[in-house]
């Protein structure tokens, strides 16, 4: 479970309450608690975004909310000696020899490649067909990522919303100057709401599934530049200096790396 993610939604709840309960009694949170509020913000919001995408893509972007506390499992630095460990079979044995190191890699990206490199496709097709899965790949997670920009631009919005509702009623009862006070703060409630769905729930559900893809095609156009690299004949040893450009440079030394670049010396 990725913990920061867990932690961070947790503590904004916490300081929430805790700005809330400061100076005052426990009592304090029932004075931001309104029903017809909530069914105006958060129903709102998620209506109106129901009526924007088909029913399949609305359950979908519902359901993507649990992908922010999945762990990554990509290991970006193992992918790549992976390849290398690839190419130093090609090398050594020819490209065909490569089917057979496929059978074991659980990548069915990377496992494509390979096969599309065994049966000899033309680099340009492999290349066209591995990015055109790529751009499929992103589109989908593209859709994800919008239902929560959307979703949070729909939080202030409905809030305001419900916001000018609670003045109208307060403006027609301004005969009673007593209703005034706690009319006006029922009507800023949904303002607040509208703020909490946007900045506590969609901003980071969003921020996170934009670092998610980017992770997942930086691993994916590494694959790829490594496929074609080895289709190519590329020396094992050029091919690894290629693929770590991608990362980080702390990220570069990896364990093994002295037995790589022995094997690309035979």
């Amino acid at each position: 479970m990725d913990l920061a993610s867990v932690i961070g939604l947790v503590l904004c709840f916490a300081l929430m309450v805790f700005g809330i309960l400061w100076g005052n009694d426990a009592s304090a949170i029932f004075r931001f608690m309104d029903m017809p509020s909530v069914l105006i913000t958060f129903g709102g919001s998620f209506m109106c975004i129901l009526a924007s995408y088909p029913l399949q893509g609305f359950l979908n972007g519902l359901k993507s909310f649990t992908l922010i506390f999945k762990t990554s499992t990509m290991d970006v630095p193992g992918i790549i000696q992976k390849i290398i460990e690839l190419s130093n079979v090609a090398r050594k044995e020819g490209l065909l020899s490569l089917e057979e190191a496929a059978s074991d890699i659980e990548d069915q990206f990377l496992k494509k490649g390979i096969l599309l490199i065994v049966d000899g496709t033309d680099p340009e097709l492999v290349r066209a067909i591995m990015e055109t899965e790529l751009v499929s790949v992103e589109d989908r997670h593209k859709q994800k990522i919008g239902f929560w920009e959307n979703l949070g631009t729909m939080g202030p919005a409905w809030g305001m919303i419900g916001t000018l509702i609670g003045l109208v009623n307060m403006l027609q009862d301004m005969d009673d100057p007593s209703s005034i006070g706690p009319s006006m703060a029922v009507a800023l409630i949904t303002t607040l709401y509208g703020s909490i769905l946007a900045n506590w729930i969609c901003a980071p559900v969003a921020n996170k599934l934009k670092g998610k893809n980017a992770e997942e095609m930086m691993v994916k156009e590494i694959e790829i530049e490594g496929l074609l690299s080895i289709q190519a004949g590329e020396n094992p040893r050029v091919i690894e200096e290629k693929l770590k450009s991608f990362l980080a440079p702390k990220d570069r030394e990896t364990p093994g790396e002295e037995e790589g670049g022995g094997e690309a010396d035979g």
